[in-house]
C-alpha cells in the first residue's frame, strides 16, 4: 500500500461526520448524549431498549458509544486541521 501525505481513503469508522454533512455541534451534542447514557445514571431503571430482550438488548448502548466515537473522531480531525 502506497503512502501519501493526504488521506484520500477513508473507512466509514473513521470518517467525521462533519464531512457527511452534519453539523459539528450536533455531533458532539450527540457524543455528549451518548456519554451520559452509558454512564446510565438511572441505573439501569431508563433505557431505551431493555437489556434483557434477547439479541437486540445491547444495541442501544452499541449505538450510545457509536456517538461518542464519532465524537472523538470529530474532535481528532478538527485538532488535527488547527494544527496544519
Amino acid at each position: 500500500m502506497e503512502q501519501s501525505s493526504e488521506r484520500t481513503e477513508r473507512n466509514f469508522l473513521t470518517t467525521p461526520l462533519s464531512q457527511r454533512g452534519v453539523p459539528v455541534l450536533v455531533v458532539y451534542l450527540l457524543a455528549l448524549l451518548g456519554g451520559i447514557y452509558m454512564l446510565n445514571p438511572g441505573s439501569g431503571i431508563i433505557e431505551l431498549i431493555p437489556d434483557n430482550i434477547p439479541i437486540i438488548g445491547n444495541l442501544d448502548e452499541g449505538g450510545a458509544m457509536l456517538a461518542v466515537w464519532y465524537g472523538f473522531i470529530e474532535f481528532l480531525e478538527r485538532r488535527r486541521k488547527r494544527k496544519e
